[in-house]
């Protein structure tokens, strides 16, 4: 699972922010963040619970949609 830098609390936030100048993404621990393909995303990020969970699709390493 990644997160989205920013924290944002919702994925309406998380997608406003990518329509808004694109996100960066942060796998925590050994992960890393592939430069092409999907991966997972939840948020909030820790101290917070995970509230919401999607899917972001990865091209030439720039976030181009979160579903």
């Amino acid at each position: 699972m990644a997160y989205v830098v920013g924290n944002p609390k919702t994925k309406k936030a998380a997608k406003e922010m990518l329509t808004n100048g694109g996100v960066e993404l942060f796998e925590p621990g050994l992960g890393r963040i592939p430069a092409d393909g999907e991966v997972y995303l939840e948020g909030p990020h820790y101290p917070e619970p995970h509230r919401w969970y999607a899917t972001a699709k990865i091209v030439g390493g720039k976030v181009v949609k979160i579903t």
